[in-house]
């Protein structure tokens, strides 16, 4: 539960600064939270079926997010370098 909520509270601040993003940014961080939702997910669902610990399920999620981030730190760049 503590972790939707940080997960909603994430998205709410992400969408109020997505307003001065940049396309490529935008579109990368876009791709980025998919990709860390879809993984989430399954790592979820993985430690509801017992093939992995909680703290595993929480190892891979975080290691989606911190890519995630990554993306969006490159899409930043991109925009950067093209003046946008």
């Amino acid at each position: 539960m503590k972790k939707l909520i940080a997960i909603s509270s994430a998205l709410a601040l992400g969408l109020t600064v997505a307003a001065c993003d940049g396309p490529k940014e935008n579109a990368m961080e876009d791709a980025g939270e998919q990709n860390a939702e879809a993984v989430n997910e399954q790592a979820e669902a993985m430690e509801d079926a017992g093939t992995m610990t909680d703290e595993q399920a929480d190892a891979v999620t975080d290691a989606a997010e911190d890519k995630a981030d990554a993306m969006e730190e490159a899409g930043e760049a991109a925009d950067n370098a093209t003046g946008n």
